[in-house]
């Protein structure tokens, strides 16, 4: 009995000294490692001081001859926009296929299959869902009937040719 306890204290001795070397190497490689990233924060606050200091006019130069600083938005509100051009290429296939629609009014599955998705996929058919509100949102659709969305009616006039409408 003595024997196997002797043997279990020198392996749980091992054992300690293992875990103690392991222990050094990670506190060596955490001082390391706070090093690099004491020096990058130091690096970090040297690049903005002198980024402040140096660039400061050249920045509010080049800022003042750009659009209007705001939130950008991917689909602009209608009043704003002179036309469909400012929509991304997705938005303005939307526009085009509740054009071709007319006052039959564009699905959501519809739409998930203009925009080249799965239209049998759920997630999908809500994504294109989630775009056709946005668009509604903007004041460029609107949804008289739930679930199908249209030009507006003065759109859908102008299109068609027939007077009355305009925007």
């Amino acid at each position: 009995m003595r024997a196997v306890l002797e043997a279990r204290q020198k392996a749980a001795a091992v054992r300690v000294e293992d875990l103690e070397a392991e222990l050094e190497r990670v506190r060596v490689a955490l001082a390391e490692a706070e090093e690099v990233l004491r020096r990058r924060v130091i690096g970090l606050e040297q690049y903005l001081e002198a980024l402040a200091e140096g660039d400061a006019p050249a920045v509010a130069v080049v800022v003042s001859q750009t659009k209007p600083v705001g939130p950008r938005r991917a689909v602009p509100h209608r009043q704003d926009a002179a036309g469909t051009e400012v929509l991304s290429v997705d938005y303005q296939a939307l526009m085009a296929a509740a054009l071709e629609a007319g006052a039959d009014g564009l699905g959501a599955r519809q739409a998930a299959v203009v925009l080249g998705w799965d239209s049998a996929s759920a997630s999908r058919v809500e994504g294109a869902r989630a775009r056709l509100k946005r668009l509604v949102e903007r004041g460029w659709l609107v949804e008289e009937k739930p679930g199908r969305f249209t030009l507006p009616a003065a759109e859908q006039d102008a299109a068609a040719g027939r007077p009355g409408g305009g925007s």
